[in-house]
């Protein structure tokens, strides 16, 4: 019953993702004078970033909102802006109109990265916790593949018109969507609790699981948590550093600046069409995303990220090496294959872990009284930390496209380090499970022993 919700879930994740891609097909159009205006080198950079900025306003804001509304009721209400930023971009005849879609858009985006993954984190099984989850990586690479086919084939105003269908869906579709029974019970509606877990569940009976987890929420609503929790509270301060720290080891791949600016980087490496390159990359990248959502429950979290971060430090210095040679006057007529081959040994790799894990674990460490205003730090965190990796490989670029990318690398190299020492297992472990550890307590085995045995 679970394996058929994610998909409306993460709609709104498709929408905002095709924002965050739009700059690869439709930056180098505005710069080239081939739209109804043009913008310069700096516009096109800021236009690139801003819903980032405004992502930081709108994760705010749903960090103060989403345990009064709602899981659900803030998914439901993400889709009107989107709908509302896809028209700005699509009727807009300046620039300003189209910073003022794209900040909107971004603002909406804080808030589907703090609603989705809370209520995917707590609707789902431990034991498909993993698979469930991971969709939400999954719909953030076909959002971006989405968008960049579409910007290859169609005008940009044609399509920010189509694009405004996925919103549309999402708000006819989502309304009949269950609330988080988690959010239920913190609001002391047991019985709403209950028929919503027997929804998710598939099952009447669902005793057992309803006791444990309002227990659970009992235990943390008994500490009313607050921002300053997150630091004040031992268990807090480790979920918030293995989050923060996995979110910059993920950032510092260069992931999402490839994205943006991903037809330009296959345009400077020469080679393939720029076009056809990209869509490749991001079509592997959807497979692959797909495989590790598949995969994160059997193999575990850690295997998955230490496997992910060697191959993408490779890839990476593989392409940053070829990039250099070319800078120095090398001729590389003969190797003009390996700026493709190096960016899609990057996709696949960096797709079996890091692409998903991280986005993963945010969901399932930290408590439910501080959740939301961890994730709403973890997005802030994100939208700043990436505005500036954006504006460093705008600016380093202009130096040589090799040095991000060995910059890159040699990140790669530090967030193994971190991986190894600082970062926890959590497959096949409840919520409850995963507290427990970051508290250093002892009940972790015997609550799974009284789990198994309510069952028998």
């Amino acid at each position: 019953m679970l394996t058929s919700f994610p998909e409306k879930t993460n709609l709104g994740v498709v929408c905002s993702e095709m924002h965050y891609g739009w700059s690869s097909p439709f930056g180098p159009v505005l710069l080239e004078g081939k739209y109804k205006f043009t913008i310069t080198s700096n516009e096109s950079s800021w236009l690139t970033v801003t819903p980032l900025i405004g992502a930081v306003f709108g994760a705010f804001v749903t960090g103060l909102v989403v345990d009064t509304f709602g899981r659900k009721r803030m998914i439901v209400f993400s889709s009107v802006p989107f709908i509302a930023s896809w028209l700005l971009i699509g009727f807009a005849d300046s620039s300003t109109l189209m910073f003022v879609g794209r900040f909107l858009a971004g603002a909406i985006d804080g808030l589907s990265f703090i609603a989705v993954p809370m209520y995917l984190g707590e609707i789902a099984e431990p034991k498909i916790r993993g698979l469930l989850s991971s969709v939400c990586p999954v719909s953030i690479v076909f959002g971006i593949l989405l968008i960049n086919v579409l910007g290859t084939y169609l005008p940009l105003d044609t399509t920010a018109f189509i694009s405004t269908i996925l919103p549309l869906l999402l708000l006819i579709t989502f309304p009949w969507m269950p609330e988080s029974p988690y959010f239920y019970l913190m609001k002391g509606n047991e019985e709403e609790a209950r028929k919503s877990l027997q929804i998710f569940r598939g099952v009447e009976d669902v005793t057992v699981e309803l006791n444990r987890i309002s227990s659970a929420v009992k235990e943390q609503q008994e500490n009313k948590g607050s921002f300053l929790d997150l630091f004040r509270v031992n268990s807090n301060r480790k979920a918030i550093f293995i989050t923060l720290g996995l979110r910059t080891v993920q950032q510092l791949t260069g992931t999402t600046v490839i994205i943006f600016y991903c037809k330009t980087i296959f345009k400077e490496a020469g080679g393939f069409s720029p076009s056809l390159s990209t869509i490749i990359y991001f079509s592997v990248q959807l497979v692959l995303a797909v495989v590790s959502s598949i995969v994160v429950d059997l193999c575990g979290r850690k295997p998955l990220l230490i496997t992910s971060i060697i191959g993408t430090a490779l890839s990476l210095l593989a392409h940053a090496t070829y990039l250099y040679l070319q800078k120095i006057g090398y001729d590389t007529t003969e190797y003009n294959f390996v700026p493709l081959a190096a960016l899609l040994c990057f996709v696949v790799t960096f797709s079996i872990g890091l692409q998903t894990v991280p986005l993963l674990i945010m969901g399932e460490i930290f408590p439910t009284n501080v959740k939301a205003f961890a994730l709403c730090t973890m997005d802030i965190y994100y939208s700043v930390f990436v505005t500036c990796m954006s504006k460093f490989f705008h600016w380093s670029k202009g130096i040589g496209m090799h040095v991000p990318f060995f910059t890159f690398t040699g990140c790669c190299v530090l967030g193994l380090i971190f991986i190894l020492l600082y970062v926890p297992e959590t497959k096949g472990k409840t919520l409850e499970d995963i507290q427990d550890e970051l508290h250093d307590k002892k009940t972790v085995v015997d609550r799974r022993i009284i789990n198994e045995a309510c069952l028998y």
